[in-house]
């Protein structure tokens, strides 16, 4: 196995060469070693006279003593070194009985996943969690269902291959069934995009854990060649389960300004928190490039007043200038970008050493609600709030704290798994709350074709204030090229009736569909409304049928 190609993205070399059996620095070292001595030989033939011992002398010989003991004094350290850094990146063993909150599991071929691996166990425990890390070939059944959480992130090596580490547990675990009822779990496949069997060994552990009775808190995040959006994603979804959405992201998306053109309140009156409008546009019209389906990555800054409120606290000077990444902005500038540290321990500072302190604020993700044709960019968030009563950093930003035409920070990032398909097959279109946004891109897109065999199922508090963009549905449906929608409203009757139930009540319906090659696509909250859509379809349609439909992409979700 090791001959055939990795679909994993290379490691640096220290990370690469622990994954393997034998030190590559020391057959390095050796082949030089041997060279050298085999120079000397060769340089030895030219002495054309007899070899003459002169003493070298007293002080020549301390010099050399001294030089040689410093060399081992250095050998000996850099082996201490290596030593300690082997130990301090080995990793305990984990009791047959031993039980946890939270575990990483990874299988690598270069070294990359457990990289990957090592850093999401890190941001768990930064946010105060117990987190196991483990290689995922060490592991068995029983010890997965000792842990209530566990994430795998996981290559694909060869056709479609587990990587070396792995091949024990694909036969000895993944070959038999398992009883993995109440586990929730997530997975990070690698991959690279050039080979058929793309990411192929993490969906395979994907199907085994859903068939072992896992719930998945996320669905299965992607990643080519180590694309540092999907990575940042997978960041996205650490932060959410870890309830810690101030962690900075892994690496920063490269962001450009784009201007609010419009915001407004889409549910007023609504007894649920203020979902809001949001419509942006590029500074360069060619950036009106996107896909339904894909994400809108937001760059959140701090209200104005906020920022004010530090800097006096701090006693610093908003308007000087400081550098920051090779660039030369404001202090003021600056802390509106980045978390706001306890200002009394940073009073009396310079700006420039405040600078040094601050940690960037980590992206937002929207589902994009337009399309490029339409000429902007739209957004439906919802405001959110934290438990001290203050504004959510991304829904703050750009629904209250951003003025109207100023500048927003963002990034698109392609979601391929969530695009619609190019032919006229039927499509149902599942969803709530905000999850509406992405939905309607979808549909702009469908309508735009000509593909009018479309079903819409929408769960939302109130009819009269939260069916967002009524009046452009009810225009649909007139029109027929919505060919049904059906809606829940949650708070409407005297009991609370959700949008799983209405894939039960019209069950036949979906039968019938699914049965004529409908795809589903299913967006909104990962809690309450994802798990209970797949619970319905699966009494529907079966968990095998449903499975072959997500191998077929004809079953997709962007949940949140």
């Amino acid at each position: 196995m090791n001959s055939l190609p990795s679909s994993e993205p290379p490691a640096p070399k220290a990370s690469a060469s622990r994954s393997r059996g034998f030190d590559l620095s020391s057959i390095g070292h050796a082949v030089i070693l041997a060279a050298l001595a085999a120079l000397a030989i060769a340089l030895s033939q030219w002495q054309a006279e007899p070899w003459n011992w002169v003493a070298p002398g007293r002080g020549r010989l301390w010099t050399a003593a001294t030089l040689l003991a410093a060399y081992a004094g250095f050998v000996i350290s850099v082996a201490v070194s290596r030593a300690r850094s082997a130990r301090a990146q080995a990793l305990p063993q984990l009791a047959q009985d031993q039980r946890g909150d939270w575990l990483v599991a990874f299988a690598s071929q270069t070294g990359f996943a457990e990289q990957l691996a090592r850093r999401s166990c890190d941001a768990l425990r930064d946010a105060g969690l117990r987190a196991d890390l483990a290689m995922l070939g060490s592991l068995d059944a029983r010890q997965l269902g000792h842990y209530s959480r566990v994430l795998f992130v996981v290559s694909t090596t060869g056709e479609g291959d587990a990587p070396d580490s792995a091949a024990a547990f694909v036969r000895r675990v993944m070959g038999g069934g398992a009883a993995l009822a109440g586990l929730g779990y997530g997975v990070l496949a690698l991959g690279d995009r050039d080979y058929n069997e793309y990411c192929a060994f993490g969906h395979r552990l994907d199907h085994w854990l859903r068939h072992a009775g896992a719930q998945p808190l996320f669905d299965l995040v992607e990643v080519d060649n180590g694309e540092a959006g999907a990575l940042r994603h997978w960041q996205h979804h650490l932060g959410l389960l870890a309830g810690r959405t101030d962690l900075p992201d892994w690496s920063a998306p490269a962001y450009t300004p784009w201007r609010l053109r419009e915001r407004r309140v889409s549910n007023p009156g609504s007894a649920g928190a203020p979902a809001f409008h949001i419509e942006l546009v590029p500074a360069d019209a060619a950036l009106l490039q996107w896909d339904a389906g894909d994400i809108a990555e937001i760059g959140p800054r701090n209200g104005a007043d906020d920022v004010a409120l530090w800097l006096a606290a701090a006693a610093a000077d908003g308007g000087t200038h400081v550098r920051r990444d090779e660039a030369d902005l404001t202090l003021a500038e600056l802390l509106a970008r980045s978390h706001l540290p306890d200002p009394s321990a940073l009073r009396g500072q310079s700006a420039q050493a405040i600078a040094a302190t601050l940690a960037p604020l980590p992206h937002r993700e929207y589902s994009i609600a337009s399309i490029a044709a339409e000429g902007s960019l739209r957004l439906l968030v919802r405001q959110m709030r934290r438990d001290d009563g203050s504004l959510g950093v991304g829904s703050g930003w750009l629904s209250e704290y951003a003025p109207l035409d100023s500048s927003i920070d963002l990034r698109i990032r392609s979601n391929a798994s969530f695009h619609v398909p190019g032919d006229a097959r039927p499509m149902i279109l599942i969803g709530n709350g905000t999850g509406l946004a992405g939905l309607r891109a979808l549909l702009k897109t469908r309508i735009a074709a000509g593909h009018h065999r479309n079903w819409l199922l929408f769960g939302e508090r109130n009819a009269a204030c939260d069916l967002h963009y009524r009046d452009e549905l009810e225009a649909w449906l007139a029109q027929g090229s919505i060919e049904r929608a059906d809606y829940a409203f949650s708070r409407d009757g005297r009991s609370r009736v959700y949008v799983q139930q209405l894939l039960r009540e019209h069950v036949d319906e979906v039968r019938a569909w699914i049965g004529a090659g409908a795809s589903v696509y299913v967006c909104g909250s990962l809690e309450g409304m994802a798990p209970g859509v797949e619970a319905a379809l699966v009494e529907a349609v079966g968990v095998d049928a449903l499975e072959t439909m997500a191998a077929e992409g004809r079953y997709r979700r962007d949940v949140y």
